[in-house]
């Protein structure tokens, strides 16, 4: 059973399509991890900056999954708030090697937050720690410090340390997903 099998189950839907947004900044590695949860006959070889957003359509035995793979590039990053309305689950996908940068991921989450389309519902939002390969990568817990995720107090949350290229983390957050 894949990933989105499992959120499918985990949101209590059977036969229905699922909105999931995969926001963070540019170059965290969000559409890499996209590509490792979709099933491997569907994965492709080369990845390339997303420039605005891509759509990948998908599915599982039990869903039609829609993922939104927004551009982290900042002239794209007001776009997100047009897809908050659909979105049923977001992954928040974090470079934790990128120390500098971490303060403008703060910014983005406490936007996201506190957006109306997003403030006053329960997504259940999956945080990505990416790029533990990395030499200088910060642990997830210093992510999550970073990021002040403790303050999140009325939407289900977890955070994952990941590598995507080698698919390290993805499951930890699958498991999440279905607990």
């Amino acid at each position: 059973m894949g990933l989105f099998d499992k959120l499918a189950g985990w949101l209590g839907l059977k036969k229905k399509e699922v909105h999931v947004l995969c926001l963070g900044l540019d170059n965290s590695g969000k559409t890499t991890i996209i590509n490792k949860l979709k099933p491997s006959n569907a994965q492709t070889q080369d990845i390339v900056p997303t420039i605005g957003f891509s759509i990948e359509k998908f599915k599982t035995s039990s869903l039609s999954f829609t993922v939104f793979d927004m551009s982290g590039q900042g002239k794209y990053r007001d776009l997100w708030e047009h897809y908050y309305k659909d979105g049923q689950a977001i992954i928040f996908v974090i470079d934790s090697s990128d120390k500098l940068r971490m303060v403008v991921a703060k910014e983005e989450l406490d936007t996201l937050l506190n957006h109306p389309d997003i403030k006053h519902r329960r997504l259940p939002i999956l945080f990505f720690a990416n790029k533990m390969d990395l030499r200088d990568a910060v642990s997830s817990v210093k992510v999550s410090q970073l990021l002040s995720l403790e303050n999140i107090k009325d939407k289900p949350w977890h955070i994952c340390a990941s590598d995507a290229l080698k698919g390290e983390g993805l499951q930890e957050g699958v498991d999440w997903l279905q607990g």
